[in-house]
């Protein structure tokens, strides 16, 4: 899972520099190729890759279906399970083998979404259960990204730009998606708390700097356009929109990261950053003259300058049979969002992935993951006022909002020819961060299936 297509940008994050004497004064880094079902394309792939040339297909589908009830006295919640899914392409050139151009990569990223999540069925519209969903559409075609990007002094200096998703670089981790719900699988899901944030599959006009001052360590800066709608569909269904008609405003991600490797093996990476936003955002409370919205039954005021803050780390803390890609892995982290303008005001999470458990499945891998979400106050508060006029509530809402937690266990069964397989458990407190509704439990699986 660690190389799903959409981990590419953040697995470039993840790797430290190699050292000088193993790369040229400027070259491209190597491009990931997993296993696949045809490895070498009935020769086409492996013959495009001599020049430069990396294309890969993948498929991941996501099954969640509920175990438990549904709330009572809700005549729109029900008692079922769904299927979401992906087509994903990636173009990769590296320019220095197909052209002499030094340094030189593009990237392009498509995909093709269908389905729905089963989450929504027990009120819930916090945290998809199943992760390959909107954004993209129900679309045979949604353009993810596409950018280029220039490496300087042994890779040390990584310049981008193009079209791009802040969370490709930002807030990133390629071990996130050995998880299936949304509040783990891409990102946590307070990094896209803001309407602004491009996540995976959004992208938006934007440029990225990264420097690494030493082999294990980076910091890097980027200025990403703030654009309305990028996961809806009105302009945004296929992704193929290039002008700026819809920016509204830029967001400014800042992060620097400590990837050390404890006796040769043991990796480790440590990353701090924050987000400063220019662009108008609804208060969650507060109309444009300082009362309350709901209250006096007027509109939200806008807030032009928010932020946002993150810590987030992974450590492999010891291998299983003296094998470094074994391992137990553990991951935490925590988000903070500005209170004015987000709905998960903080997150924090825990988790820890044990792959290479049994000696004869090197692939396999136990994974366990813990997400709680606080809501802003000013939404429970909101929440509170517009209950007791009998008016309808914000965020799809039918109860006081306060926060929601997300357990999630599953197995990743690795079946060789880029095959995985992984039965999926997912229990939700407080669904939409309601006390009014019942937990629920969800029985899933994930699949993964790299063609080329």
């Amino acid at each position: 899972m660690d190389v799903n297509i959409g981990n590419f940008p953040s697995i470039r994050v993840s790797e430290p520099a190699a050292p000088k004497n193993k790369v040229g004064a400027i070259s491209t880094p190597s491009f990931v190729v997993p296993q696949a079902l045809f490895p070498g394309g009935f020769g086409a792939t492996s013959w495009l890759r001599k020049y430069g040339v990396n294309f890969l297909v993948q498929n991941t589908n996501e099954f969640a279906g509920a175990i438990t009830d549904p709330t009572p006295g809700f005549a729109q919640y029900k008692k079922g399970g769904s299927d979401a899914g992906q087509l994903s392409e990636s173009l990769d050139i590296d320019w220095a083998k197909l052209a002499g151009i030094p340094g030189f990569a593009t990237h392009v990223v498509t995909v093709g979404r269908y389905g729905t999540t089963a989450n929504r069925m027990f009120g819930d519209w916090l945290n998809h259960s199943s992760e390959d969903y909107g954004g993209g559409g129900n679309v045979a075609i949604h353009l993810v990204y596409a950018y280029g990007e220039e490496t300087l002094y042994h890779q040390r200096i990584a310049i981008a730009g193009g079209l791009m998703g802040e969370m490709g670089s930002f807030q990133s981790s390629p071990l996130f998606c050995n998880f299936m719900n949304n509040s783990m699988c891409g990102r946590p899901k307070a990094a896209t708390d803001s309407p602004y944030s491009s996540g995976y599959p959004a992208s938006v006009w934007a440029a990225r700097i990264r420097v690494r001052p030493t082999q294990h360590t980076y910091m890097q800066v980027g200025a990403f356009a703030a654009e309305e709608g990028i996961y809806g569909n009105a302009q945004h269904r296929t992704g193929f929109k290039f002008n700026g008609a819809t920016v509204k405003g830029w967001r400014l991600p800042l992060e620097g990261g400590w990837e050390p490797v404890f006796r040769g093996k043991l990796e480790g990476h440590y990353k701090i950053g924050g987000v400063w936003q220019h662009a108008p955002t609804a208060d969650n409370f507060y109309n444009s003259q300082g009362q309350s919205y709901a209250l006096t039954g007027t509109k939200p005021g806008n807030v032009e300058d928010s932020y946002g803050v993150w810590f987030m780390a992974d450590q492999k803390v010891w291998t299983h049979y003296h094998e470094k890609r074994r391992g137990m892995t553990f991951l935490a982290g925590f988000l903070w969002n500005d209170r004015r303008t987000s709905v998960r005001n903080w997150e924090v999470y825990g988790a820890f992935i044990d792959r290479g458990i049994f000696k004869s499945r090197p692939y396999d891998s136990l994974n366990f993951a813990f997400t709680h979400e606080g809501i802003s106050p000013g939404v429970t508060a909101t929440d509170g006022i517009l209950l007791n006029k009998g008016e309808g509530l914000p965020n799809h809402a039918t109860g006081r909002q306060f926060g929601t937690s997300i357990l999630e266990c599953d197995y990743s069964i690795s079946f060789g020819h880029g095959l995985i397989i992984e039965p999926v458990f997912e229990y939700y407190f407080n669904p939409n961060g309601q006390h009014n509704l019942r937990n629920a439990a969800m029985l899933g699986f994930k699949s993964t299936w790299e063609i080329f």
